[in-house]
């Protein structure tokens, strides 16, 4: 499904924690845009549905609709520091071909 670094993992504890949601799950979303590319969404969620998948990774309990996982196929969620001082989360997406790796960041191959 999908990956989540490290680096990403122990950001988003520390935000689930900096905000009183200790024990929520990671909602995350996909959606094509019109030229084809994949629009992503995340935010905590206290109550899945009972058609959502859950699963863990990195320690981060996540959960995803059945529309979007496809498209989160062997995706990467990373939290990297984008320009000194500014850090982000990015997904590095092989099921997007609008998606391009930053410089210097090992991503999951492209498909062709």
């Amino acid at each position: 499904m999908i990956t989540i670094t490290p680096a990403a993992a122990k950001q988003i504890k520390e935000s689930a924690q900096q905000n009183g949601l200790e024990g929520a799950s990671l909602r995350l979303a996909a959606k094509r845009t019109p030229d084809g590319g994949i629009d992503y969404g995340m935010g905590f969620e206290e109550h899945e549905k009972d058609s959502d998948l859950t699963f863990k990774s990195s320690g981060v309990n996540l959960v995803i609709e059945p529309g979007s996982v496809e498209l989160l196929k062997n995706a990467v969620l990373d939290y990297v520091e984008m320009e000194p001082g500014e850090h982000r989360f990015i997904f590095m997406n092989p099921n997007d071909p609008n998606y391009s790796p930053p410089d210097g960041l090992n991503a999951p191959p492209l498909k062709d």
